[in-house]
């Protein structure tokens, strides 16, 4: 089966919904509905997977970025949840995307001599022993020189030490795309923009979806055996009565030069509402982040002017050199989908995670936290396998490298004689690598055959031409908000959430997508014109 997400893929994917009933449709490209899809797909049963806008265009894209275990949940003693996740950050890194997930150092600064740093340490040290032992190195005491060595952005009156420890980072929106790329090698169908308006019954079971195709207009009904609905924070939508619910909570994070902030490893702290971030990302600072109930429209979070007043007003209590609005690049927003509980507080409710099913052949999967994406799908599409009246495998996709996975070791270890081959600078193909994998060599082929397209983009010099034509002709992207926004990450790493780079890619992706003048134009448009800047709210 092809993991080749173009055009021609699209077309043929929509002509089989019509024409196939499936074992299992899912609903929801996040990465835990793309997930489900590759569990379902791998175990041998017939799978659709529809999503409205893209794959990871809502919560999936728009987290700290971040495969942890999560410090914070030690301290609420949900030391299981802890523990599966730390599992999950050792399988990620070590077999299933070591391409896409890799090891970034922390240090989680002292205030206080003496009970503190034994109250940290004891803390890192089961962090660093449950669930994955010895996939990162170990955990390290800090004096306040070493730590202002390490960190001498940080003021040395705020600290008296610090605990360094290790963590994960991966590119969210790349590892959920490179899931469904993952499922459809396995011979899932993946589509995007394709809306379930509804749910279809038949002798009191739920036996499909009537689905739009949102470029076409055309109305289709998909039959399945069983509907796995993984819409996260979009829950209720399509599942008024599910057994649970599911509460927003808002997360805000910004960037900021690399060099506004002198630091050579990452910073946590905790807030009084939240966790404090100060993750490196390429040539930024990720700054984060916030945990606020959130009622409003789900799919557009935005950052009020309070969000940004108050993660400024953290950081930079630790800051010699106070960051200000000024130096901000980019900013994002993000929904987490938190189980509904008895606090008021978002940040008290579960992020673990569960599985229903409200009617006979709709399964629901609802909470949970991005690094666990893969045990909740195997655990929805478990449920949804029982009384297929067949024998289903159990779930093998602990043991499935995803896409680019495979072969990429190899190629890091000769990426100087790759690099020379292709003609671009080492720090480029040893970029590359971590963005594609082995999947490089289809890009690189791509260059080879056009060498326009290793040109860097005027507005966005941090991705080659090739990238934007790449997330078309084989990632699925079908505007320019995909490419931007969640291919690469053109949208919070340049100002104005990379508008000025949109002509360019628009030339480069109209011929593949079918695009005439005015088409292109109205997209060129339509996407300055979501990403204007707006009046700010408090």
């Amino acid at each position: 089966m092809t993991a080749r997400l173009d055009p021609a893929y699209r077309a043929a994917a929509v002509r089989a919904l019509a024409g196939t009933e499936f074992d299992v449709l899912v609903i929801g490209g996040g990465v835990v509905g793309s997930g489900a899809a590759l569990d379902a797909a791998s175990r041998g049963l017939s799978v659709a997977l529809v999503e409205e806008r893209d794959f990871a265009a809502g919560t999936s894209s728009r987290s700290s970025k971040l495969i942890h275990g999560g410090l914070r949940y030690l301290e609420q003693r949900d030391f299981a949840l802890v523990r599966e996740a730390l599992r999950e950050r050792s399988l990620l890194l070590r077999k299933l995307a070591p391409h896409l997930v890799r090891p970034v150092p922390f240090v989680y600064p002292l205030r206080h001599r003496g009970w503190e740093r034994a109250y940290v340490g004891a803390g890192v040290l089961l962090y660093d022993s449950i669930g994955g032992a010895g996939a990162l190195p170990m955990h390290k005491h800090l004096s306040r020189r070493r730590t202002l060595e390490l960190a001498p952005a940080l003021r040395p009156d705020a600290l008296t030490g610090a605990v360094r420890y290790f963590d994960a980072q991966v590119d969210d929106a790349r590892l959920a795309m490179m899931v469904a790329r993952t499922a459809a090698q396995h011979g899932a169908t993946v589509l995007t923009r394709v809306r379930a308006t509804s749910l279809q019954r038949s002798g009191g079971e739920v036996t499909g979806a009537r689905v739009r195709d949102l470029l076409s207009g055309t109305e289709l009904v998909v039959r399945a055996r069983r509907v796995i609905s993984a819409t996260g924070v979009w829950t209720e939508r399509l599942c008024a009565e599910a057994p649970f619910q599911v509460r927003m909570s808002k997360g805000v994070h910004f960037l900021v030069p690399r060099e506004r902030i002198r630091l050579s490893t990452g910073l946590i702290t905790r807030t009084e509402k939240s966790v404090l971030f100060v993750i490196p990302w390429n040539q930024h600072w990720i700054v984060g982040t916030t945990d606020t109930p959130y009622t409003a429209d789900p799919a557009c979070p935005t950052a009020t002017q309070a969000d940004i007043d108050y993660l400024l007003a953290q950081v930079n209590t630790w800051l010699r050199e106070p960051l200000t609005r000024t130096d901000i690049v980019g900013v994002y927003a993000g929904l987490r989908p938190l189980l509904d509980g008895k606090s008021s507080e978002t940040t008290k409710l579960s992020r673990e995670h569960a599985v229903a099913e409200p009617e006979p052949g709709l399964f629901v999967v609802a909470g949970g936290k991005y690094t666990t994406y893969r045990v909740m799908a195997a655990d929805v599409v478990d449920a949804a396998t029982k009384g297929l009246g067949r024998a289903v495998a159990p779930s093998l996709t602990r043991h499935l490298p995803l896409h680019g996975a495979v072969g990429y070791r190899e190629l890091w270890a000769d990426r100087h004689t790759v690099a020379a081959r292709a003609g671009l600078p080492l720090s480029t193909v040893e970029r590359l690598l971590g963005r594609y994998g082995s999947a490089l060599t289809d890009l690189l082929a791509m260059i080879d055959r056009d060498r326009d397209l290793a040109a860097p983009l005027a507005e966005a010099g941090g991705y080659l031409a090739a990238e934007a034509v790449y997330a078309v002709t084989h990632e699925g992207a079908l505007d320019l908000d995909d490419i931007l926004s969640r291919r690469t990450r053109i949208a919070i790493e340049y100002p104005d959430a990379g508008a000025a780079a949109a002509d360019e890619v628009a030339d480069l992706i109209a011929p593949h997508l079918g695009w005439d003048a005015h088409t292109q134009s109205a997209a060129v448009a339509a996407y300055r014109e979501k990403n204007r800047e707006p009046a700010p709210a408090r």
